[in-house]
């Protein structure tokens, strides 16, 4: 699969509004790393919810994973997102679930094992450095830390593309140096695409990127 995203006279809405994206071209190859920046209410987060499907375009032609999302059924919309991992900005823990637990959801949703759940999650917590609050519950978590399982829940299946909408904005600079070395970490050696929606582009990150800006609806590669 040689593009993982491919879109062309992309226009979305939020019902029948006016659209908040107007014929936006993008194409994202496997194994890039994307940024999209553009001020607040640019559409930034709406053009993330188009690509894992909670927005449908309404106009133009949009194909995430090699899934073509116009006109999408439940099946094939089950089979895309089990490519993607997401990091959303308010993290969406299940309050009632454990650290633990909530790495494991993606797991638990593909079918696997629990001995292959655990390992995996307690691979991944290790990793983002919270394998000690493993039994804790998200409310008893920073916000930093939040979004460190968050993103260990991204990456438990192992996806094609994470989708990652404003992942540091509202963390401290150490929570927020640990998610761009794991993304960076997950392209660098999984592989993995990577598609973040940012205010700004981290100076120090050290790795070639695309970079995609947000004005008036529509998206300008930046060269």
């Amino acid at each position: 699969m040689e593009h993982v995203i491919k879109a062309s006279g992309l226009n979305i809405s939020y019902g029948r509004d006016e659209p908040i994206i107007t014929d936006a071209s993008m194409l994202v190859k496997a194994h890039e790393f994307v940024f999209i920046t553009g001020k607040s209410g640019s559409g930034k987060s709406t053009i993330i919810k188009s690509l894992y499907g909670e927005l449908i375009p309404t106009r133009g032609d949009l194909s995430v994973c090699g899934v073509e999302l116009k006109n999408i059924t439940s099946s094939k919309l089950n089979l895309l997102r089990r490519y993607l991992g997401v990091v959303f900005q308010d993290y969406k823990l299940i309050d009632e679930w454990t650290v633990e637990q909530n790495v494991m959801l993606p797991l638990i949703i593909g079918g696997f094992s629990k001995s292959v759940c655990t390992k995996q999650a307690h691979k991944l917590l290790k990793h983002v450095k919270l394998l000690h609050k493993i039994n804790k519950y998200p409310f008893e978590l920073s916000g930093g830390e939040q979004q460190r399982v968050a993103m260990a829940r991204a990456l438990a299946h192992n996806p094609v593309m994470i989708l990652a909408d404003e992942p540091t904005g509202n963390l401290d600079s150490y929570s927020s140096e640990v998610i761009w070395n794991l993304l960076k970490g997950a392209k660098e050696h999984l592989g993995t695409t990577i598609v973040v929606v940012t205010h700004n582009i981290p100076s120090a990150l050290g790795i070639d990127y695309k970079h995609y800006f947000l004005e008036g609806g529509v998206l300008h590669e930046v060269n």
